[in-house]
């Protein structure tokens, strides 16, 4: 199936690694054009330079007021246009509510929550009939995650956002989705897995739970991301999809 990407230029944040630079790729594939942004020059060029020709890589903070207008600036200044763009964040610091300090309360809040918020408001601003706005979240908006405390917290409020905004976007032509991962076989995932006494076995368990009995790897979940962010998903907003191999029951 065409999903229509051919020259469409996408803004993926946090697109160096894991998830969002798995979308990256799928989307570059597809022959879409794409600007990603990573914490650190070298690493936004770095994760350009694997993408090819087709993608730019521009340093960004998600927790700077002026990062939204500046990335969408680099689309249209390099690629000439700007029609979606996937906000994908690092995962907040693992802890419980006991443990979680308020200054990490107050990061996640300006870089997962509000940094998110202000990026997908500029954006909506920026896009035209047909555009699209995608969140990355987490399973946790549908169930917390024991020990995520704060993406417990924080995700779900950004799903409800992201529903608010699809209704007010809609009239317009302008999409927008969200996916859940839930245990994909990224570096963040590990390293949460790493926190127990024993990973392996950890992962086993996790594996165990899982209807399809494995963790998924960051391409399927780019591929799902690439089709919901393209033109082939034309009639789909307000979405949350599970890209969870079945570990969510409910309906």
């Amino acid at each position: 199936m065409d999903l229509g990407l051919k020259d469409r230029t996408y803004v993926v944040t946090g697109g160096t690694r894991g998830l969002g630079h798995a979308t990256a790729r799928e989307l570059v594939a597809d022959g879409a054009k794409v600007v990603v942004t990573g914490r650190t020059e070298e690493s936004a060029r770095s994760a350009a330079a694997a993408l090819g020709n087709r993608a730019l890589g521009v340093a960004a903070d998600n927790a700077d007021p002026t990062t939204p207008d500046r990335v969408i600036a680099a689309a249209r200044g390099h690629f000439g246009g700007f029609d979606g763009i996937l906000i994908s964040v690092g995962g907040p610091p693992a802890g419980t509510a006991a443990d979680v300090t308020d200054d990490q309360w107050q990061r996640a809040i300006d870089t997962v929550f509000l940094g998110a918020v202000r990026t997908a408001r500029t954006a909506a601003a920026a896009l035209a009939p047909g555009g699209v706005i995608g969140f990355v979240l987490s399973a946790s908006v549908r169930e917390p995650i024991p020990g995520l405390t704060i993406s417990n917290a924080l995700r779900p409020g950004l799903a409800g956002f992201a529903k608010s905004l699809s209704t007010e976007l809609g009239p317009r032509g302008v999409r927008v989705v969200g996916l859940l991962p839930h245990r994909i076989d990224t570096d963040r995932v590990r390293e949460l897995d790493a926190l127990s006494d024993d990973p392996q076995r950890t992962r086993r368990q996790h594996a165990a739970e899982i209807p399809l009995g494995r963790y998924g790897t960051p391409a399927e979940f780019g591929k799902a991301a690439a089709f919901l962010l393209s033109p082939a998903a034309s009639y789909l907003t307000g979405v949350m999809l599970p890209v969870d191999g079945g570990a969510h029951r409910g309906m």
